[in-house]
């Protein structure tokens, strides 16, 4: 097998050290080097300088949770062509394993080109990634208050969600403050009702009847107070990506365009896919990294089990985008689909494994055909 890279490293990282193999190919035997090196950053500036001192050109890793970032981004300094290996591509044949197997293994696959190297977007994107899904996070954490505020009204008998849209508007949040205070007369809590509400006062004012102790205060109180919390960092955040959003500007105003995509929406496609579409060799790539690839299904039972019908935005990101299928909105058909919508269907969708569209289908079962007798 020819070699396309003479002089190459393969590293296996850890959270306290990653263990670095050399492969130095040229007239004779191939020259094979290990050495452990610490993950602080001195050790890997050590490590940096001892792979520019073999001459190693190209520089191999697997994506170990994060403990690769520290070791990409002090490597990425040098001269050193960096590839981030899929763990499954390149896991070894069942043996025995050992942290200087997997180095050299690394630096093997490497040196025949046999590494996919991962996609890594350039540091701005990565920057502006690490906010977006920072904030994603809190955003959680702030849905999770306001989940456990209902708990607590409910445990004090007060239906305060079954009255009110949300229970953080306006209205709610007058009642939950009036609640803190120790406010607990229906009559008064009913004045701080908006007049938007179209629950009847008899209604409101049964909903505004509860028991309502120390200890309910204590935790609305509580819960209210780290909802602000969170809403303050979120506006930080916000801040901070608008700041960082001059390189991606026209990309979000480009992409915001789409129907259903928002602004947030835009800013966390561009920070998880880049602006660089060229790393990507076709439409087709850029479908299967994000996890939106239509997986073909060849038989009915699988496809009821695995439904094909691929979202309009990227997985797991920004919650305001509607998904792209119309089974989950109706209205919100994409041209390429001709499933109908909720409560219209009564065959499953079918994906057919030639085809991208999203249709409804019985396949028709095949009459079981005796096996003939054995002679």
């Amino acid at each position: 097998m020819d070699i396309l890279y003479p002089r190459c490293a393969g590293l296996d990282v850890h959270k306290d050290t990653v263990v670095a193999s050399v492969r130095l190919a040229g007239d004779g035997p191939v020259r094979t080097e290990v050495r452990t090196f610490s993950t602080t950053t001195p050790g890997l500036l050590a490590l940096s300088a001892w792979l520019a001192e073999h001459g190693c050109t190209h520089v191999a890793m697997e994506a170990t949770g994060v403990y690769w970032k520290p070791v990409w981004h002090i490597l990425s300094d040098g001269e050193f062509t960096l590839i981030l290996a899929n763990a499954a591509h390149v896991k070894n044949v069942p043996g025995r394993k050992t942290d200087v197997a997997d180095a050299l293994w690394l630096a093997d696959l490497l040196a025949h080109g046999l590494i996919r190297p991962s996609f890594v977007p350039e540091a701005p994107t990565q920057e502006l990634r690490a906010l977006l899904r920072t904030r994603k996070q809190l955003v959680r954490e702030q849905a999770s208050h306001v989940q456990r505020l209902q708990k607590t009204l409910e445990d004090a008998n007060l239906k305060l969600g079954s009255v009110l849209t949300q229970i953080m508007g306006k209205s709610g949040r007058a009642i939950l403050e009036a609640l803190i205070d120790g406010e607990a007369d229906p009559d008064k809590l009913l004045t701080l009702v908006q007049r938007g509400v179209k629950a009847p006062p008899e209604t409101l004012r049964a909903a505004l009847q509860g028991r309502v102790t120390v200890r309910h205060r204590f935790l609305l109180r509580l819960h209210l107070r780290q909802f602000d919390a969170l809403d303050a960092a979120i506006a930080e955040i916000d801040a901070e990506v608008d700041r960082d959003l001059d390189p991606f500007r026209q990309a979000v105003r480009l992409l915001s365009t789409i129907p259903g995509v928002s602004d947030l929406t835009a800013q966390v496609i561009v920070s998880e896919i880049g602006i660089d579409m060229s790393r990507f060799p076709t439409f087709g790539h850029l479908i299967s990294w994000a996890e939106l690839a239509k997986v073909p299904l060849a038989t009915p039972v699988e496809c009821q089990r695995r439904v094909g019908c691929a979202p309009a935005t990227m997985k797991a990101q920004a919650n305001d985008a509607p998904p792209g299928c119309a089974r989950a909105h109706p209205g919100s058909r994409p041209p390429w689909c001709s499933a109908p919508g909720p409560g219209l269907a009564k065959r499953p969708a079918i994906c057919k494994p030639s085809s991208s569209a999203c249709v409804t289908a019985a396949a028709p079962r095949r009459p079981s055909v005796p096996s003939p007798p054995r002679s």
